[in-house]
């Protein structure tokens, strides 16, 4: 299409209509999410402060505001969503190594969708070292993890003897079940 032309014109006022329409069903959606309620999930007094004291790293300002609104929003009992942002290196993973550990530590399950199996592999082991000593199955999930392994995990998340899953799109594959998720993180 030429700007300014009259089939420019339509197919703006198509787009447009179709965006109103969309921001219309997203509003609901969030209206009728602001109306449920979850469980709140609460730190464990003393297990959560030895978990966060074994990070080995100073924290930086923006990492406890954030762990501490997500605390928060998990305190609720309302379904969450939250953005974190930031660049490589600026502690995103601890903050959710730690919505994570309150998720599990509460009976729930987690799962970590991540873009390439080699974040889903390196993220697995950072996850199995961090929570290493604390009573928390982690599993990883991606087109690198043999069938015969895939096969255990999934059934060990459908029985909830894996806390946090770790993985790629794999996660989002038909078939997969979980016996309590209580937290997505992307």
């Amino acid at each position: 299409d030429h700007l300014g032309s009259q089939s420019f014109s339509n197919r703006k006022e198509r787009v447009k209509k179709d965006l109103f329409k969309m921001a219309e069903q997203l509003m609901a959606i969030a209206s009728a999410r602001a109306l449920n309620r979850t469980e709140k999930i609460l730190a464990p007094h003393g297990l959560y402060q030895e978990f966060c004291a074994h990070f080995p790293y100073s924290e930086t300002d923006d990492q406890l505001r954030t762990i501490s609104e997500i605390e928060t929003d998990l305190a609720l009992g309302r379904p969450m969503d939250r953005l974190v942002c930031g660049d490589v290196g600026f502690g995103k993973t601890e903050v959710a190594m730690r919505a994570a550990f309150l998720a599990v530590m509460s009976g729930y399950q987690v799962a970590i969708i991540v873009p390439t199996t080699l974040l889903a592999r390196q993220h697995t082991q950072n996850f199995i070292d961090r929570f290493q000593g604390f009573p928390v199955r982690i599993a990883g999930l991606s087109r690198l993890t043999s069938s015969s392994d895939s096969k255990k995990i999934h059934e060990e998340m459908k029985q909830g003897i894996v806390d946090i899953v770790v993985g790629t799109h794999a996660l989002l594959a038909k078939g997969i079940q979980f016996k309590n998720l209580g937290l997505v993180i992307v």
